[in-house]
This record gives C-alpha cells, structure tokens and sequence, in this order.
C-alpha cells in the first residue's frame, strides 16, 4: 500500500491477525448462568408481583408493592440483558441521567400545582359571610 509521498504504510507490511494465526474476540461473553439466574429472579418477582393481587392488598400498600417490583424487575432487566453492567461510566450516565431528571422535573411540577390550586382557593373562593349590621342585626348580648 502506497501513500502519495511513495511512504509504505506501517500496517501494511504486518500480515492480517487471522491470516497470521492469531484470533481476536470482539465484545464480551459471559456465562449462560448469569442469566438463567437473572431469569429465575425475575420469575420471582412476577410471582411476587401477583400475590399481590391474589392476596387483596389494598391501597397504599398494594400500589407501593407493584411498583418496587416493577422497577426491581426493570432494572435486573436493564442491567444484564441489556448489557447496562458492565458498560462505562459515560454511557450509563448517558441513558440513566435524563429519565432521572425527568422524574425530578416533574415532581417539581406536581409541587407547585399544588401550591397554585391550594393559592387559588384561598384567594379566589367563595368569600365567607360578612356579618350584617344595622337594623336586621341582632342586638348585642350584654354580659352581666
């Protein structure tokens, strides 16, 4: 391989690694028990999942059990099999990092609409009842 300066490129008098013999693995590879013991957890979780519907659980503690199982069940899922473990720092940042400030976003979002819909009624609601004076009032009790 020649360059326009007649210069011969460095990598071009070095033989190609699988023609020389040598192999080179791209990527990672991990082993099948990782997985089958993610899946057995996240087995578990499901089933977790729906006693709690088949053990009528209700109100709080029911949505707050649903949910802690939902996010356990996407982040085991985010985490290896979408490979998120053992990437770097930067690209889990890059995919982690927005949703979180979402999340942030809106919870400063649902504060304040509360703070605006409490203002509101204190200050454009119904005006209490004034007292009438004058003659339909009634007279003033004297205390003895």
């Amino acid at each position: 391989m020649e360059h326009a300066e007649g210069q011969k490129h460095p990598a071009a008098a070095q033989p190609h690694a699988a023609a020389a013999g040598q192999h080179h693995v791209e990527g990672q590879q991990h082993p099948l028990g990782i997985y089958f013991k993610i899946w057995g957890l996240l087995f578990v979780l499901s089933t977790a999942s729906y006693l709690v519907d088949y053990f009528h659980f209700q109100g709080y503690l029911r949505w707050t059990l649903i949910i802690i199982f939902m996010l356990l069940k996407a982040g085991l899922i985010v985490a290896v099999f979408m490979h998120m473990l053992w990437e770097r720092l930067a690209l889990l940042y890059a995919i982690l990092v927005p949703p979180l400030l979402l999340l942030v976003l809106l919870w400063i979002g649902a504060v304040e609409a509360d703070y605006t819909f409490f203002t509101r009624g204190t200050f454009f609601g119904p005006a209490p009842e004034m007292p009438v004076h004058g003659a339909a009032s009634p007279a003033p009790v004297k205390h003895k």
